[in-house]
């Protein structure tokens, strides 16, 4: 019995000082958990649509991309019906050998119609009855190199955006409210990118191949860019921007048959300005040099936000018979007020100016602004504006088309303004949104004059769970005295119709 009593008394002293041991005692043995080599983000997006405008060239199977009344075919006064579904999965891997100083980065895309075509290979189709469709397209792949933490290098097919953040670790609306919002550049890319982060300052330093063509020949279109922005303050910043461009591949390459460039066919579908330079070779440099600013455009730091960018084109294309200057000049701004409890609830005031062009290059002069969408389609992505119909909505899969699908808007300019309202009915659960948007034109177009158009819109989301939404969209364009020209409204006499648009979406970002 005392040998027992003796053993309880030992035990419970021992227990105390085991119960009074701290975490940091036994930190030899703590197990770090494993970091994960692979990360994955899916985006899933389904939309069923009713719409008054459809494709009269059936070889489009409803892939379309570009301007209304454009080379795409697009019209109004019909019946469109569809329902059409993307996939894209982004996929992240980090050696844990490497301790993330380096990242292979890869993205894809699936699309398809519903109903549209199986037992085949090819881009954007696969849903029709049995399916097994060949349709994997890669958006990017590239590796990311960090070899200290604040310098990333993006080496391969990575994105080409107007914006200096890094687009692997930057929310969508950081995006597409800052720099120069798509407007100018928005695509995917071959080549290297630097991002240098330094205290309140960033630089990126860009050299992209955008065509390569004949490997034995100087035909070639590269792009340099580089950009600068400094924060004045927590709240405030402002950048400055420049990019040269050097095309030497003459309409060589590009899309399909349509090829890229100032003298392509793909201007008359992208909605840009055609040169028109006949079989004439030509050879053009082009730099454009901007400025950008923005402060709390997401109105996450306060109740009023802005943001906008101003920038020149400037350059020269030569033939064998002629020489054309470049000069045009685009700006924006856009201003957001918070009035409720978070950034669902607000007032938005966006603008748009692109100077404009009367004469062809008939002067030897062109004085309109060029992006992207001259190179590719889509090559400038400009939706962040709250318009479906004036200008391009962003929800879409097999088809991104706008009355003004560039804001050069075939190289007559634009001036152009949304006014957008969204309130929460129920705190991030149930959103009610609409807009109202006008456009016009700084150059008429021959027979025609220089209203674009009128839009309202109105959009109902409901969050299902957390980064899944259900949405219903409603947009109706009464189109202006623009349309009265032969040259812009596809050939037809008299006005077109009016487009409109309803349709529902489901919206899922996965982690």
């Amino acid at each position: 019995m005392k040998r027992l009593f003796t053993f309880l008394i030992i035990t419970m002293c021992f227990s105390f000082q085991l119960f009074s041991q701290t975490a940091n005692d036994f930190a030899q043995e703590k197990i770090d958990e494993e970091k994960k080599e692979f990360k994955f983000i899916g985006y899933y997006f389904m939309r069923s649509e009713i719409s008054n405008t459809y494709p009269t060239n059936d070889f489009l199977k409803g892939q379309i991309v570009g301007r209304l009344f454009g080379g795409n075919t697009t019209k109004t006064g019909g019946d469109s019906r569809f329902t059409e579904q993307r996939f894209i999965p982004i996929i992240a891997y980090t050696p844990r050998l490497f301790d993330g100083w380096a990242t292979m980065r890869m993205s894809f895309e699936f699309d398809w119609t519903w109903g549209d075509a199986n037992y085949g290979a090819g881009g954007n189709f696969g849903g029709a009855f049995g399916a097994d469709f060949v349709n994997m397209q890669t958006q990017n792949l590239f590796i990311e190199f960090r070899p200290q933490k604040n310098l990333f290098i993006n080496a391969g097919l990575t994105r080409l955006f107007d914006n200096i953040k890094v687009p692997a670790y930057t929310p969508t609306d950081d995006l597409v409210y800052t720099g120069y919002r798509l407007a100018i550049w928005g695509s995917d890319a071959s080549g290297i990118a630097g991002h240098y982060l330094l205290n309140d300052q960033r630089f990126k330093f860009g050299a992209y191949q955008l065509y390569e063509n004949n490997v034995n020949q100087n035909d070639d279109v590269t792009l340099l860019e580089a950009d600068y922005e400094y924060d004045l303050d927590i709240i405030n910043s402002i950048g400055l921007t420049a990019y040269y461009l050097r095309d030497r591949g003459n309409g060589e390459g590009g899309v399909s048959i349509l090829g890229q460039g100032l003298n392509s066919g793909l201007s008359n579908y992208n909605g840009v300005f055609n040169f028109n330079f006949g079989n004439e070779d030509y050879k053009a440099d082009i730099v454009w040099l901007g400025t950008h600013f923005h402060g709390n455009p997401t109105l996450k730091q306060g109740r009023l936000g802005y943001s906008g960018f101003a920038i020149a084109n400037l350059g020269v294309a030569k033939t064998i018979s002629q020489s054309v200057d470049i000069f045009g000049v685009a700006g924006n701004l856009r201003l957001a007020y918070k009035y409720g409890k978070n950034s669902n609830d607000f007032l938005a005031l966006d603008g748009v100016f692109t100077t404009g062009d009367d004469n062809n290059i008939s002067d030897g002069k062109y004085s309109g602004v060029l992006t992207g969408n001259n190179w590719t389609a889509p090559g400038a992505v400009f939706f962040s504006h709250g318009l479906y119909l004036l200008l391009p909505h962003g929800n879409v899969v097999n088809r991104f088309t706008g009355a003004v699908i560039d804001i050069q808007n075939i190289g007559y300019g634009l001036l152009a303004g949304a006014f957008s309202a969204s309130y929460d009915l129920i705190p991030n659960k149930f959103k009610i949104k609409s807009a109202l948007g006008f456009g016009a034109s700084p150059v008429k177009p021959s027979g025609g004059g220089s209203v674009i158009g009128t839009e309202v819109n109105f959009n109902l989301l409901y969050k299902l769970k957390v980064y899944m939404d259900l949405e219903l969209h409603a947009a109706y364009l009464s189109l202006g005295d623009f349309y009265e020209s032969s040259v812009v409204n596809g050939n037809i006499v008299g006005k077109p119709k009016n487009p409109w648009v309803l349709f529902a979406s489901l919206k899922w970002i996965m982690f």
